[in-house]
């Protein structure tokens, strides 16, 4: 009774122990196992080296040894789970992104945009009609009404002439108070001229242009140029020394004129400008000396022959005048021919 009863308590231990034994055996890390016949055993089940599996399928990762020289670990592969020998063979995504890559820079293409001129000269015609005063004088004022035309063959260079009117208003007037007091006071006389008219040939160059913004709202174009010319002035000594005597007319004298300006325009055909000029020319002033020869006036040294109210020498003069008016160009509009 007692050996039946030993053997039925046998049994249940059997029983009860035989799922631990078998995990036991499946999650061993020891070397002694490693050295009897249960490593064998694991290595034919599909895990060398402890019998650790982690694959999904248990079918094609861990039969017959095949996926045994890693150690038994199984990562899931599809055919064998050597998913670092694919990684090391994977040279047809690395060749999909150098052919992407090199297809990209090959369409890539750099696209440069130039903002067109928004006043276009070329084959226009200028009028520039203004009004002119000379800064230089002290003793006598030269206000002029003056008029330009210019034909621009290229966008920058033009080809023009200009006319000077001073004998507007009233010009016998125009003498300053400085030049009456000082002969008042002194019994001295500064010989002075006044000029009729002046007209030139001009040569016209745009070497900059540009924009610029008002109060961050508007925009405006504008350009400076440089202006140069020869013509002529018509001038005459206004008689200070000996007014009893002495009439003068006028007469024609050599002159060359060079200056800068800027034009800034408000619409493609109209424009303000603001320029300096200096007209440079030799004038000749009336003489300080009175001959006191009252005799014929057909005498060279008689006080009424014209030869003896002039300076025997001329004089360099500079009339820097500014000028302040506006620019219109014909025709109105313009097209752009831009290259095929």
């Amino acid at each position: 009774m007692k050996q039946s009863l030993s053997a039925l308590w046998m049994a249940l231990l059997a029983i009860a122990f035989a799922p631990v034994g078998e995990a036991a055996a499946q999650m061993d890390f020891s070397l002694d196992d490693a050295d009897d016949g249960g490593g064998e055993e694991g290595a034919a089940e599909g895990g060398d080296e402890g019998g650790m599996e982690f694959g999904l399928d248990e079918s094609e990762g861990g039969g017959e040894g095949e996926g045994g020289d890693d150690g038994g670990m199984d990562f899931g592969g599809a055919e064998g789970g050597d998913i670092i020998g694919e990684l090391a063979a994977g040279d047809d995504g690395l060749e999909t992104d150098t052919a992407e890559r090199e297809r990209r820079t090959e369409t890539v293409e750099e696209v440069y945009a130039v903002q067109q001129i928004y006043a276009l000269r070329l084959n226009r015609v200028e009028l520039a009609p203004s009004g002119s005063f000379t800064v230089n004088d002290p003793f006598l004022s030269h206000p002029a009404v003056s008029v330009a035309l210019n034909y621009w063959w290229t966008n920058v260079l033009a080809l023009g002439v200009s006319f000077q009117w001073f004998q507007w208003g009233q010009p016998e007037r125009r003498e300053s108070d400085l030049n009456f007091f000082v002969r008042r006071s002194t019994r001295l006389g500064i010989p002075v001229n006044e000029w009729q008219l002046g007209t030139y040939l001009n040569f016209t160059y745009v070497p900059f242009y540009g924009k610029f913004a008002v109060f961050n709202e508007f925009i405006f174009q504008w350009d400076a140029y440089i202006v140069g010319g020869v013509g002529l002035m018509r001038t005459r000594p206004i008689p200070v020394i000996d007014p009893e005597i002495r009439e003068f007319d006028f007469q024609n004298r050599v002159a060359f004129n060079l200056g800068l300006g800027i034009r800034i325009f408000v619409t493609r055909f109209l424009g303000i400008f603001l320029e300096f000029r200096d007209y440079a020319f030799l004038e000749k002033f009336e003489n300080l000396e009175v001959s006191a020869n009252q005799g014929s006036c057909e005498m060279p040294g008689a006080r009424c022959n014209p030869d003896t109210w002039f300076e025997d020498s001329t004089s360099f003069t500079n009339n820097a005048t500014v000028h302040v008016g506006f620019t219109l160009f014909f025709p109105f509009t313009f097209d752009y021919n831009l290259p095929k």
